[in-house]
C-alpha cells in the first residue's frame, strides 16, 4: 500500500476563504490580510508544525485574534503621566466620542445654515479662547515643532504672506535654550530649515538683557524664548524674563515668541515652575506655542495663541496649509477643552492617599509589598519634580511577561524590582492589572513552583 503524503490533506485556499467566520471577518479585515493568514497556517502545516486537521481551527483563531492595526492598548504602570513612548496623553471620554463623531462627514469647513464654506476649526478656536482669555486669537497645527517652524518661517518673511528671505533675517535665542527635542531633532536645525538665520546670545548657563540688546535690530525676525524641557540647569544661572524681553521687542519693533512646550494653559500650583500660556501672554509675548498632547491632555497638536495681528499673519502664510490639523485632531482637541477632566489632569493630581488605598487593595490580593514611589510628569514637563505615590514591588522577572501579556502592562524596572504604579491606570482598570499580574506569575512560576527573583518570592505570601 503506497504512502500518502499528509500534506495533500491540507485544506484548499478557496475552501478556507469560504468558511463563514472568515467571510464575516471581511467586515473588519482586508482581503489581503485574510489571504496572508490563510497562507501562514497552510505553511505551518506544510512544515509539519500543524496537522492538516488543525489548519481550519488555527485559521479561525488567527482571524479572530487579528486586528486591523498593530498598535496595542497598554496599561501605563510606570507612574510617568505624559509618556512619549506610549503616545503621550490618553484622551478623555469626551475626546474619544468626538473622534468617533468626526470619523464620518462633519461640518469642518461648512456653515450648514447658509450652505457656504466656513472657517476651519472655528469651534476649537472658540474653545481655546474661552479657556485662555488672555489670547486674542488662536491657531491649531499638527504638532508643536510645526508650530515653531510656521512661526519662524512667517516672521522671517519680508512681509506677511511672502516667502522667507533666506539668510539675513535673524531669530534671536539664548544659547541656554537651544534644546534637542524628541527623536534627535534639534531646535537650531528646525529654525535654520526655515531659511532664517539663528542668532545666539549669552552662554549656556547665563544670558542677560544686554546680550539681547546688543543684537536685536531691523534685521531681527523675532526674539524666541524657549522653555527648556527634560532637563534643569541649576546653580550659577541667569535668564531674562518674558516681561523684559517684551519691552525690548516693543522698543525695537520686533516680535516676541515664547515656546512653552508643555501645553499648560493656566498656572498649576502643583507645578509652580512650569510656564503657562496665560502668564506668558500677560507678560507680553506676541505669540505663545504649546503642545496639545502634553499637560493639556488632548491629541497631538501645535497650539499658537497670541495677538490677532500675529495669529492672522501666521494663519495666512502658505506653510499654514501644509501643517494644518485634520478634522479628528480638531474634534478631539475641542472636546478636551470643553469636556470633563482629562486623564492627564486626573493622574497628575491623584493624591498619595488615593493611590495608597488602590495599591493596598491589590497588594493584599497578591500578598506582595508596597513601596513608596515617585511618579513623574513626563513629556519634558516639570523635569525633576516628583509626584509622590506608591507601587507594588514584584520580582523583575515579571516585567517582560507583563509587557507582552493581555492586557499589556508596562511597569518600571528599578533596583532589581518590577514596580507597578497605579497613578496612570484608570481606577476601573485596577482589576485588569491584578489579573495580568496573576497571569504573569502563573506563567513564570509553573505548576507547583514558587517564582523566585533574588531574595523575593511570589507564592501567595509577602516577599
Amino acid at each position: 500500500m503506497s504512502h500518502i503524503d499528509p500534506r495533500r490533506r491540507i485544506p484548499r485556499t478557496d475552501d478556507l476563504l469560504g468558511l463563514p467566520a472568515v467571510e464575516a471577518a471581511r467586515e473588519r479585515l482586508s482581503g489581503r490580510v485574510i489571504s496572508e493568514l490563510v497562507r501562514q497556517v497552510q505553511e505551518q502545516a506544510r512544515r509539519g508544525e500543524l496537522h492538516p486537521d488543525e489548519v481550519e481551527p488555527a485559521l479561525l483563531a488567527a482571524v479572530a485574534a487579528r486586528t486591523a492595526t498593530t498598535l496595542r492598548p497598554v496599561l501605563n504602570a510606570t507612574g510617568v503621566v505624559v509618556h512619549t513612548n506610549l503616545g503621550r496623553a490618553p484622551l478623555s471620554g469626551a475626546a474619544v466620542e468626538a473622534l468617533l463623531a468626526a470619523s464620518g462627514y462633519v461640518d469642518v469647513e461648512l456653515d450648514l445654515a447658509t450652505g457656504t464654506r466656513s472657517r476651519r476649526g472655528a469651534g476649537v478656536r472658540a474653545a481655546l479662547l474661552a479657556a485662555c482669555p488672555a489670547a486674542e486669537d488662536a491657531l491649531v497645527v499638527n504638532n508643536g515643532a510645526a508650530a515653531l517652524v510656521l512661526a519662524t518661517t512667517a516672521l522671517a518673511a519680508a512681509s506677511p504672506g511672502t516667502a522667507p528671505m533666506g539668510p539675513g533675517k535673524e531669530v534671536v535665542v539664548s544659547r541656554g535654550e537651544l534644546v534637542e527635542i524628541g527623536a534627535g531633532f534639534r531646535l537650531p536645525d528646525l529654525i535654520e530649515s526655515t531659511g532664517a538665520t539663528l542668532r545666539e546670545v549669552g552662554t549656556t548657563n547665563r544670558t542677560h538683557l544686554r546680550d539681547y540688546e546688543a543684537v536685536v535690530g531691523p534685521n531681527t525676525a523675532c526674539i524666541l524664548k524657549v522653555h527648556p524641557s527634560n532637563f534643569r540647569v541649576d546653580g550659577f544661572t541667569s535668564a531674562v524674563p518674558l516681561r523684559e524681553l517684551s519691552a525690548l521687542a516693543a522698543e525695537r519693533g520686533t516680535t516676541l515668541v515664547a515656546d512653552l512646550g508643555s501645553g499648560l494653559l493656566a498656572p498649576d500650583p502643583l507645578l509652580p515652575e512650569e510656564p503657562d500660556v496665560a502668564t506668558a501672554l500677560a507678560s507680553g509675548a506676541d505669540v505663545v506655542i504649546a503642545s496639545g498632547d502634553k499637560l493639556l491632555g488632548g491629541p497631538q497638536a501645535g497650539l499658537l495663541l497670541g495677538t490677532s495681528a500675529m495669529i492672522s499673519r501666521l494663519a495666512t502664510h502658505p506653510l499654514a496649509r501644509a501643517v494644518r490639523a485634520d478634522k479628528l485632531t480638531l474634534a478631539a482637541l475641542e472636546a478636551t477643552l470643553n469636556g470633563g477632566e482629562p486623564p492627564v489632569a486626573r493622574a497628575l493630581h491623584a493624591t498619595s492617599a488615593q493611590l495608597r488605598r488602590r495599591t493596598d487593595r491589590l497588594a493584599a490580593a497578591l500578598a506582595v509589598p508596597v513601596v513608596e514611589h515617585d511618579g513623574r510628569v513626563g513629556g519634558g514637563g516639570a523635569p525633576g519634580v516628583p509626584l509622590p505615590g506608591w507601587a507594588l514591588k514584584l520580582p523583575a522577572a515579571l516585567a517582560h511577561t507583563l509587557r507582552t501579556g493581555d492586557p499589556a502592562v508596562l511597569p518600571r524596572v528599578h533596583d532589581g524590582s518590577c514596580l507597578v504604579d497605579l497613578r496612570c491606570v484608570p481606577e476601573q482598570d485596577d482589576d485588569l492589572v491584578l489579573r495580568a499580574i496573576r497571569q504573569a506569575t502563573a506563567k513564570l512560576r509553573g505548576p507547583g513552583r514558587a517564582l523566585v527573583a533574588g531574595t523575593e518570592e511570589i507564592a501567595g505570601r509577602t516577599a
